[in-house]
């Protein structure tokens, strides 16, 4: 395995951290004060994003673009250290059209959507023309669990009509939101929990659709929202199922390597921030007639960071590599993924928590950045799936090896039946 940077993916760090210092960096703090107003896209964000289309800086995480489609067609390890760079700044991927939950939902319409669905949808996002939410979590059903979902959708002659409530839908909330990909139960749907949902294309203007709220998340509200969203008798034509009746599932699980990924990375830039920050801080900073860097603890907070810093990385390049790659089994690679989904979260809130301490009162303030990156850093432990079901999909994944390791005659069965079937000892 190799997951050194390639040329190309060199050159486009360089250029992106350039873009992102001349250009993004100089309007942070105008970003901020228009979402303070209520300004939301601000009004320079679309000439920021024509500038990256220029630069050739756009849609730099599709490997999987079709002739004439613009973007870049970088690998999965290729963008890694992109989206790393673009992690540093939260509201810079939208200037790149590389926003979650965008990416994800293009990757599925790319995979799956009729030609008429790219036309009227995928196009649109290519170009960042509009945005689009995937629809998912319940506050009905342990969403941890996602056979647990209730909303449902009917077939109704040339319709189908979808009920339900669904909420933390990321993106919901922008003005330019068009899309919901709505995942549904399908009403009178099989046995097998596994095929028994389909996805659903919903036009945010559809009647019945109703934005309740846009949730908080630890007391930050993010402008482009984490929504509570009411279905109610959302009536769509028959051409809005996106792939196969009953293959929501299968179509989740494709869209999910990727995206941890760019999440994983953008969150790896975050501490790698977070860590400058707390150490620049200690060399600044006297405490009890000495520099908080001369501390031992200290030292170990930054030493600790780093360590944990670059684990994190070197999991998620490796997991970048074999999604590039297809060798790994598919088991292999869904615990590879749910594992740095763990490490991740874990990480983002040890660093930044360091970084707080480091700074004391001002860490909690919004002088800095970091009470934002913990407030995020946290809910990842939660979004996207708990850590506990990754730790499930990792530990079943060691269990399962473990058992082909010992053979038919282990004395470790899998099943009560097993057991039973098992010859006695006497």
């Amino acid at each position: 395995m190799d997951f050194s940077h390639s040329p190309r993916a060199l050159d486009l760090r360089g250029r992106l951290q350039q873009f992102m210092e001349r250009y993004l960096l100089p309007y942070n703090a105008a970003w901020h004060a228009a979402v303070q107003r209520g300004e939301f896209p601000p009004p320079f964000l679309e000439d920021l994003k024509s500038l990256a289309r220029e630069a050739g800086l756009w849609n730099l995480c599709l490997p999987m673009l079709r002739e004439g489609e613009p973007g870049t067609r970088l690998s999965n390890l290729d963008y890694a250290p992109l989206a790393e760079t673009m992690g540093r700044l939260p509201w810079a991927a939208e200037v790149f059209n590389c926003s979650a939950p965008d990416s994800g939902n293009m990757e599925l319409l790319h995979r799956f959507a009729s030609p008429a669905q790219r036309e009227r949808w995928l196009a649109p996002l290519l170009a960042g023309e509009i945005r689009s939410a995937f629809a998912m979590s319940e506050p009905d059903a342990a969403s941890s669990d996602p056979t647990n979902l209730q909303t449902t959708v009917r077939r109704d002659g040339e319709d189908l009509v979808v009920n339900g409530r669904k909420w933390f839908i990321t993106g919901a909330a922008h003005p330019h939101c068009r899309l919901l990909i709505v995942m549904c139960r399908n009403d009178g749907g099989p046995a097998d929990t596994h095929r028994s949902h389909s996805m659903v294309l919903v036009p945010m203007e559809a009647a019945g659709v109703q934005v309740e709220r846009n949730i908080p998340v630890l007391h930050h509200q993010a402008p482009e929202g984490h929504c509570e969203i009411l279905l109610r008798e959302v009536r769509v034509p028959a051409d809005h199922l996106l792939g196969t009746w009953g293959e929501g599932f299968a179509m989740a699980q494709a869209r999910l390597g990727p995206g941890r990924v760019h999440h994983c990375m953008r969150t790896i830039g975050q501490c790698e921030l977070a860590l400058e920050l707390a150490a620049e801080r200690t060399l600044e900073r006297r405490a009890f007639g000495h520099y908080l860097s001369d501390y031992s603890n200290v030292q170990e907070w930054l030493a600790q960071c780093r360590i944990e810093i670059d684990q994190a990385r070197l999991l998620v390049l490796r997991t970048a590599w074999a999604l590039d790659h297809g060798e790994e089994k598919p088991q292999q690679l869904r615990a590879q993924v749910a594992a740095i989904k763990v490490v991740a979260a874990q990480l983002q809130t040890r660093v930044v928590d360091r970084a707080i301490q480091a700074f004391g009162a001002m860490g909690l303030s919004p002088d800095t950045p970091l009470a934002y990156l913990w407030t995020w850093g946290r809910a990842l432990h939660l979004m996207d799936g708990p850590d506990e079901v990754h730790l499930r999909t990792v530990a079943r994944h060691e269990l399962a090896q473990a058992r082909e390791r010992m053979g038919s005659g282990s004395a470790w069965f899998t099943t009560p039946q097993q057991m039973a079937a098992a010859p006695r000892i006497k």
